[in-house]
């Protein structure tokens, strides 16, 4: 090597030295559901820069199922994961303090087989329903109150219940085996676009029942402590998820570039998917307590403890405040 060479390596290793250290940018670890529609909007914000522009590194680890990330989120392996504000309230209740931030408003509904003459819940009594998620699933239970205001109608009594996976009930409703089916909205989405048609929408019965269908059920969870140690860090993935929104509800081109991912199998399913999607955009701003409030008042009437545990009405911080 020349001395002319040496020197100029010399010089660029001591202005090296003498840069000043820049602060690590922080990784944010979220633990999914592997197929869930979360992902999409996670793959946007990692595809567009979202994270890094909002101060942080997104960790994005697929779980095979919702319990999996929760034990991830609670063993400190995980530093965000998906669930309804509800479990967050019980959680509270319990002494943890877990703060849950707005993702999705989008609910399923009730669909029949393109060929029943059904035209209320109540004309299917004596059927069969497919329940995705339980017997504690949120929609399940309102469309009971909704049944029994209405109609008059026990809706457990008076039908059979065969609960599933979303999968299974998806593909058992497609198979005719079942009068009617409450499945996840993206299932939901799929069995309409197949040709099942849509009974009811959840929205319509909690609107019914003096809820409001706006606020948002689904959301990003994470741990009080992070968000008081680093409230830049939580406020960053709060701004990069309505970004990553925002892209989604005018950029047909981005769900172009999504779609091998969304399990569409169809033009049908792929429209559908998006515009269920975009439907459940929850809006801007803070969470109406009063409202949320509420629903947990009707939830614990219909759940009690084994859906909400001690929590009897809404606890304190809950939800995420701009600016936390």
């Amino acid at each position: 090597m020349s001395f002319m060479k040496i020197c100029t390596a010399a010089l660029f290793s001591a202005a090296i030295l003498l840069l000043p250290a820049s602060a690590e940018t922080p990784t944010l670890r979220a633990a999914v559901l592997k197929f869930g529609t979360v992902n999409w909007e996670l793959d946007v914000i990692k595809h567009n820069g979202l994270d890094t522009q909002n101060g942080f590194t997104l960790d994005v680890q697929g779980l095979g199922g919702g319990a999996a990330a929760k034990v991830a989120f609670q063993g400190d392996a995980a530093d965000v994961i998906v669930s309804d504000w509800l479990w967050v309230a019980r959680q509270r209740a319990a002494g943890k303090d877990y703060v849950f931030i707005p993702y999705s408003k989008a609910v399923g509904g009730v669909l029949v087989p393109a060929d029943s003459t059904a035209q209320t819940l109540a004309d299917l009594k004596g059927g069969k329903i497919g329940i995705a998620g339980g017997p504690l699933d949120k929609s399940w239970l309102i469309l009971q109150a909704y049944a029994e205001q209405t109609h008059g109608m026990d809706l457990k009594a008076d039908t059979e219940q065969v609960f599933g996976a979303p999968p299974l009930i998806f593909k058992t409703a497609l198979g005719g085996d079942l009068q009617g089916a409450i499945n996840y909205w993206h299932f939901s989405a799929k069995m309409e676009a197949a040709g099942m048609r849509k009974l009811i929408d959840v929205d319509t019965a909690a609107l019914a029942l003096g809820l409001d269908p706006e606020t948002p059920l689904l959301g990003y969870v994470v741990k009080g402590e992070l968000l008081r140690d680093n409230p830049d860090l939580i406020n960053g993935l709060a701004a990069a998820s309505r970004a990553a929104k925002d892209i989604l509800a005018t950029d047909d081109a981005e769900w172009d570039r999504l779609r091998p991912r969304m399990n569409a199998e169809t033009d049908a399913q792929f429209a559908a998917l998006k515009a269920g999607f975009r439907a459940g955009i929850p809006a801007p701003g803070p969470v109406d307590e009063v409202a949320a409030a509420k629903m947990l008042e009707l939830m614990v009437s219909l759940g009690g403890e084994d859906l909400l545990g001690q929590a009897k009405t809404l606890p304190d911080g809950v939800f995420l405040q701009s600016g936390s």
